[in-house]
């Protein structure tokens, strides 16, 4: 039997736009925006470069309907290369771009094969002695195993399962075309494609059972390195699976304990250390951290009380560990230190604390407080922030907060 290579990629999200990236640079925030495409293209010079024979496209291709046709012509026009050089490429609808979702459309090459909808299809490449089996999405909701109606493989050639699917369940990705490793096993395929995760995941060895993931993180849910897979077939039988890293951009995710750092110099330290590994594994691409820092420290007043200065000492030091690091949000969940005296008050006739705790408490002042933050979350454009929480806390952790601000600053003490 011959031997070949396919590049396995899914889930592109073409159009997806980046909201919530709170990044102070807009020559940054346009880096990130326009991730998405680049990474496709780095993924087709791979493919070339890496001579694979054909590429699989798993699902999710575009985000959603086409606002214009600019997003189908990029499509085209990278898809145009691999025609040139003579490499199929199978594309499968999933759930973001079902053919209910995306109804406009642009002539392709004629090196793409498109998976129908109504039942699944199969694709042979002859002279490679390989078939490929899948069912593409009509509706973005489906419910059914589509798994089921897969047909027995072909005698004699080399089966490859195509599925957009969230198998028995990958939280947080929605539950569509459900199945059990079982019932990809048992249908006797050499290898299955697979699209919908985000994650990379080989979740069988033999027969090789494969999510690649995304090809490029969008939020700081999606971390770390992003691409597509190598697949090498020996004789007949898949001999190796390789990571294509394509992504332009990373999103990366650092929780830092603070507890045992005693002043700013020494909390600036912990960050540059957190951060180091992940800025070596960047290799240069552009990072946006969310840094939460947590635990028990005596800065805890000062920290509130200075979020903005923090947060530009933090990006300093940033900037000292990696050229192209940003901080895409600061979360500061630390608690007073076991045993801390409470600030003293410059009035002791005018109790803060307890104003403050009686606000909390009053049904009228908490109902008009939420409407107020949501009203302004309403009014941030391009839906940068979440209406519903737009200071990214709940009323009583933002009043907790008020209470440690106030009172650092009427101590007048300093760091």
């Amino acid at each position: 039997m011959a031997s070949f290579s396919f590049v396995h990629a899914a889930d592109l999200h073409l159009g997806s736009p980046f909201r919530g990236l709170s990044l102070k640079d807009p020559a940054v925030a346009d880096r990130f925006a326009d991730a998405t495409r680049n990474a496709f293209t780095v993924l087709v010079t791979r493919t070339l470069e890496r001579k694979a024979d054909f590429l699989v496209i798993a699902g999710d291709i575009y985000d959603g309907e086409w606002q214009d046709n600019s997003v189908g012509l990029f499509f085209n026009r990278e898809i145009a290369r691999l025609d040139r050089a003579g490499v199929p490429v199978f594309v499968l609808r999933g759930n973001h771009d079902a053919e209910s979702v995306v109804t406009k459309s642009i002539s392709l090459p004629d090196n793409v094969r498109s998976f129908g909808t109504r039942k699944p299809e199969s694709h042979a490449l002859e002279e490679l002695g390989v078939v490929l089996h899948g069912q593409s999405f009509a509706d973005r909701h489906v419910a059914e195993n589509l798994a089921r109606a897969y047909p027995p493989p072909v005698a004699g050639k080399v089966n490859i399962g195509v599925l957009h699917t969230s198998l028995t369940g990958r939280p947080p990705h929605a539950d569509y075309a459900p199945c059990s490793l079982e019932d990809l096993t048992a249908k006797g395929y050499d290898y299955w494609a697979l699209g919908h995760v985000h994650q990379y995941e080989v979740v069988n060895r033999d027969p090789p059972v494969v999510f690649p993931g995304n090809l490029q993180g969008r939020n700081s849910r999606e971390t770390g390195e992003k691409g597509a897979v190598l697949v090498t077939v020996e004789d007949g039988r898949v001999s190796g699976l390789e990571r294509l890293i394509v992504d332009e951009a990373r999103f990366e995710r650092l929780e830092l304990d603070i507890g045992a750092c005693e002043d700013l110099p020494g909390l600036l330290a912990t960050v540059e250390d957190g951060l180091a590994p992940l800025a070596r594994m960047a290799r240069g691409r552009p990072v946006a951290l969310r840094l939460r820092l947590h635990g028990y420290s005596e800065l805890r007043p000062w920290l509130l009380a200075n979020r903005s200065q923090l947060a530009d000492e933090v990006q300093a030091a940033l900037d000292r560990v990696g050229q192209d690091v940003w901080l895409e949000k600061l979360e500061l969940d630390v608690a007073d230190a076991p045993g801390r005296a409470p600030s003293p008050l410059a009035d002791s006739s005018l109790d803060i604390a307890a104003l403050l705790e009686a606000a909390a408490r009053d049904p009228d002042l908490g109902a008009a407080a939420s409407a107020n933050l949501a009203e302004l979350g309403r009014k941030i454009p391009n839906g940068a922030l979440d209406p519903a929480r737009p200071f990214g806390e709940d009323l009583d952790t933002l009043i907790q907060e008020a209470k440690a601000v106030l009172a650092e600053r009427i101590s007048g003490r300093g760091r």
